[in-house]
C-alpha cells in the first residue's frame, strides 16, 4: 500500500496490519513518508485510535528501529520509572539515584518537554556540563559502574519515535492513548529493563484528565508490558495542582536537591517515596512497599541518596559545585509576584494553563526548534486548601522575556480560584494496578 492509503484507510476508522504499521514507520526513516504524511497519519490515530494489535505493532515497530540494549551482564534486576507528564513533575531527578543508592540498577531513557508539561532532559541540562546526548556504550558503562544512568534517545535506541515524539508535540497530537503507550513503552523495552513503574497522571494538568482514560491507558500500557515480557505497576496520581512548589527546568532541580536534604514539599516526598518503594519491590530488594519506603527515608536521611546523584552527575559531565551551592546559580533578569485579589482559600487551579504560563516564560518549547530558558519559571507560594490574605503573593514568575510578563499573568490570575469555601482534600495516588 501507499503511505496515502495508509493514511486513508486509519482515517476512515479501519485497522491497520502489522506490516503496513511497520512499511509507514521505516518508510518515514527513510524519507518516503514525508513530516506531513506523519502529522497527518498521528492525527487520524489521535481521533480514530488504535486496536491492542495495531499498539502492540506500532511499539515493535519503534523497538525495531534501533537497537535493543542487552543489560544482562550487570547484575540484579534493573527496574525503571516512567510519569506520563505533569506541570512540576521532578520526581525522576530525585528518584532514580535514590533507588540506586538502595541496590536496584536503574536504566533511564527520559524525554523533552511535551506541550504543557516539562522534561526530564530538560531539567537535567540545565545541571551545567551534564551530558544526556551519550552512546549505548557510555550508558551501559555508566550502568555498570554507578547503577544508574540518565540519558535521551540516541539514533539507536528507537530512532522512530525521537523523531514522531517531536512532531506530536508541535501538532496537537499527543493526548493519544495509543501513542502515548508505544512511545514510553518502546523506550522502556529497548533499555533492556526488566520492571517498570509507571505513573499516570490525572487531572487538569494531565495528559488523562479523567480516571477512565487514566484507567485505559493504564491498562494498555500494562498489556504491552506483558506481551513483552516485563513486570509493570501503574500509579494513577493527581495532577489537579502542580508537584511540589516549583515548575521549571533549573528550579525543579533545586526542589530536587532540597528534596535530597529532606527540606522539599511534602507531596513531592510523598510520591517519590512511593514510586521509589514500588521500584524496590519489583528489584528484589523489599519484601514488601512499607519495609521500601523506610529503605528510602533511611538513603535521603543519610546522604547516601545524595551523594548516588552527586556521583551520576558528575560521571555525566556535570559541574556538581552548583549542586552542592545552588545558591550559584544564576537568576533569570525579569521576576513579578503575583497578588491575590482576595481573602480566602485556594480552591482550585487550572494546572495546565500553569503549565502552559511556564512555557511562554520560556521553560517549554512552542516549537520543536525552540530552545529552553533553564531559568524561567515559576514559584508558588500558595497551594490548593492554603488560605490567603487579599494583597498576598500567590506565586513569583521569573523569565528572561519582558515582552510576555503580562499575558503570563493574564493567565495565572484566572488558573487560580479563590474562595470562602475550604476544597475538599484528594489523596495524590489515587489508584495503584499490578500487573
Amino acid at each position: 500500500m501507499t503511505p496515502y492509503e495508509i493514511i486513508a484507510r486509519k482515517r476512515d476508522g479501519q485497522e491497520l496490519s502489522a506490516e503496513e504499521i511497520h512499511y509507514f514507520v521505516t518508510s518515514y526513516l527513510k524519507g518516503a513518508v514525508k513530516d506531513y504524511q506523519m502529522s497527518a497519519f498521528l492525527m487520524a490515530v489521535f481521533l480514530r485510535g488504535m486496536t491492542d494489535r495495531e499498539i502492540s505493532a506500532l511499539t515493535r515497530s519503534y523497538i525495531e528501529s534501533g537497537k535493543v540494549i542487552d543489560l544482562s551482564d550487570i547484575p540484579g534486576k534493573k527496574v525503571d520509572k516512567h510519569s506520563t507528564g505533569g506541570v512540576g513533575d521532578k520526581v525522576s531527578i530525585l528518584l532514580a539515584p535514590l533507588v540506586a543508592s538502595c541496590g536496584v540498577p536503574v536504566p533511564m531513557i527520559s524525554g523533552r518537554g511535551l506541550g504543557h508539561t516539562g522534561g526530564t532532559l530538560d531539567k537535567l541540562e540545565s545541571i551545567p556540563g551534564f551530558q544526556t546526548r551519550l552512546s549505548v556504550d557510555t550508558f551501559r558503562q555508566l550502568l555498570k559502574k554507578h547503577g544508574v544512568a540518565m540519558i535521551g534517545q540516541t539514533e539507536d535506541i528507537v530512532p522512530a519515535d525521537k523523531r514522531i515524539y517531536a512532531l506530536r508535540d508541535v501538532t496537537a497530537t499527543v493526548e493519544s492513548i495509543p501513542l502515548i503507550t508505544a512511545s514510553i513503552m518502546s523506550k522502556k523495552i529497548a533499555e533492556g529493563i526488566d520492571g517498570l513503574v509507571l505513573d499516570v497522571k490525572v487531572g487538569n494538568g494531565a495528559f488523562m484528565q479523567e480516571m477512565e482514560q487514566a484507567r485505559a491507558l493504564a491498562g494498555s500500557l500494562i498489556r504491552v508490558g506483558r506481551e513483552f515480557g516485563k513486570n509493570v505497576v501503574v500509579c494513577l496520581t493527581n495532577m489537579d495542582q502542580p508537584l511540589g512548589k516549583k515548575v521549571g527546568n533549573w528550579l525543579e532541580v533545586e526542589e530536587c536537591l532540597d528534596g535530597f536534604h529532606g527540606k522539599a514539599p511534602q507531596d513531592l516526598m510523598e510520591l517519590t517515596y512511593r514510586l521509589a518503594a514500588h521500584m524496590l519491590v519489583l528489584g528484589g530488594k523489599a519484601a514488601d512497599l512499607e519495609t521500601a519506603e523506610e529503605m528510602c527515608k533511611a538513603a535521603i536521611a543519610s546522604g547516601k541518596a545524595f551523594q548516588k546523584f552527586l556521583e551520576m552527575a558528575r560521571a555525566q559531565g556535570a559541574d556538581v559545585s552548583v549542586l552542592e551551592k545552588p545558591e550559584t546559580y544564576p537568576v533569570a533578569r525579569f521576576r513579578a509576584t503575583l497578588e491575590a485579589r482576595e481573602s480566602g482559600y485556594v480552591f482550585r487551579m487550572q494546572t495546565r494553563e500553569m503549565g502552559l504560563a511556564a512555557v511562554e516564560l520560556g521553560a517549554g518549547r512552542l516549537r520543536a526548534e525552540d530552545p529552553v530558558d533553564a531559568q524561567a519559571g515559576i514559584i508558588l507560594f500558595k497551594k490548593v486548601g492554603d488560605s490567603v490574605e487579599k494583597g498576598e503573593p500567590l506565586l513569583e514568575i521569573r523569565t528572561n522575556k519582558e515582552a510576555v510578563i503580562e499575558q503570563v499573568f493574564r493567565r495565572l490570575k484566572n488558573a487560580i480560584v479563590i474562595s470562602g469555601q475550604i476544597p475538599k482534600p484528594q489523596p495524590l495516588v489515587l489508584e495503584e494496578i499490578l500487573s
